[in-house]
């Protein structure tokens, strides 16, 4: 288990960076036995670290994205032709592109990458450059944006509040020292609110038990893990204050898609009456794509039919393993981001706020 000496640095948890022209991230799938890094060279051990969750959260997977692109053009020949690295680089993109299909920061990060590749009519050597350059402003950017949203997040959350949080959506879904949700609630600690967690541990592959309790330990935030389906019991027993958890794709109707359970959390919530706040940078909002084409992606089956490799259901037994629901807009209460306080009524005040 790691110990609190273990720290990697002073300031936080650095989820992944970029070091001698290779990616460094924190292997998520270790955690939170062992605080373990993996080196990654080329692109094609980028994609697949996202896609087995070495890496995972919306915005840090959008910073791996921009890594992995980065990745791709260092190992194309500095004497390539124009039509050569645009081959190479997109079939990079594809490979990308398909690791994950419901976080929308992947394809929000690749894309830049793509749009500044077409707009640059430059020499290879150069090209290269600009796209490793680019790739590091998306991780500079990631963290200075959390950190408004924590800011701005924190004036949300009273003195001596007790929190509910879903899945994870602190640092280590980012590229680290704050995170979204967990950024907030960060924040309300280091002003002093003498703030309570409780942590759902998010079937089925423990995300919060594993992931968002490491975190809080980390950072010295008083928390308990509750399982998923303990939070009505806590909203009866008046131990809750509001909810705070993060997003994978917000649409400009409000409609919220974040990890498998959130709609079952929101739903309750409103029951109560607790206010339910959604965290997330604009990267993660999707001003285009309709509710209905929204793609919920499908997991492996075995994170539902075993724990630690040991099956828990019968054998033969089939089960369905969607890794993220859909919360309508009239369940969320206000969604923070970088910009400010998003209220309702969101179809008027996303776009708004967003392109402003």
């Amino acid at each position: 288990m790691l110990k609190m000496s273990d720290k990697n640095t002073d300031h936080g948890i650095r989820t992944i960076y970029w070091k001698n022209n290779k990616a460094i991230l924190i292997d998520q799938t270790k955690l939170p036995g062992k605080l373990e890094y993996i080196t990654i060279d080329n692109y094609k051990k980028m994609a697949k670290a996202i896609k087995v969750m070495n890496i995972r959260g919306a915005p840090a997977i959008g910073v791996a994205a921009g890594f992995g692109m980065a990745l791709a053009a260092l190992q194309i020949p500095d004497s390539a032709e124009q039509t050569e690295f645009l081959s190479k680089i997109t079939e990079a993109y594809n490979i990308l592109s398909k690791t994950r299909p419901t976080a929308v920061n992947l394809f929000w990060a690749l894309n830049r990458i793509m749009k500044l590749i077409k707009n640059n009519n430059t020499d290879i050597l150069n090209l290269k450059k600009l796209i490793v350059d680019e790739a590091l402003k998306i991780a500079k950017e990631d963290y200075e944006i959390n950190k408004k949203m924590a800011d701005i997040g924190a004036t949300l959350v009273k003195q001596n509040y007790k929190i509910v949080t879903h899945c994870n959506a602190g640092a280590l879904a980012t590229s680290g020292i704050y995170g979204t949700a967990l950024g907030v609630i960060k924040r309300a600690h280091e002003l002093g609110k003498n703030i309570f967690v409780y942590a759902d541990e998010t079937r089925p592959r423990l995300q919060g038990a594993k992931l968002t309790a490491f975190e809080l330990s980390y950072e010295g935030i008083p928390h308990k893990v509750i399982s998923d389906n303990m939070f009505s019991y806590i909203c009866y027993k008046k131990e809750v204050n509001c909810v705070i958890l993060g997003a994978d794709r917000i649409l400009a109707t409000g409609h919220v898609i974040n990890k498998i359970g959130t709609s079952g959390v929101a739903i309750i919530a409103k029951h109560y009456k607790i206010p339910f706040y959604v965290v997330a940078p604009s990267s993660t909002f999707d001003l285009t794509t309709q509710i209905e084409n929204v793609v919920i992606e499908e997991r492996d089956h075995t994170e539902v039919t075993t724990i630690n490799g040991k099956l828990i259901v019968p054998k033969n037994t089939d089960v369905i393993n969607p890794a993220f629901d859909i919360t309508p807009p009239e369940l969320v209460s206000a969604i923070i981001c970088e910009k400010g306080i998003i209220y309702p009524p969101y179809n008027e005040n996303i776009v708004k706020i967003i392109n402003s």
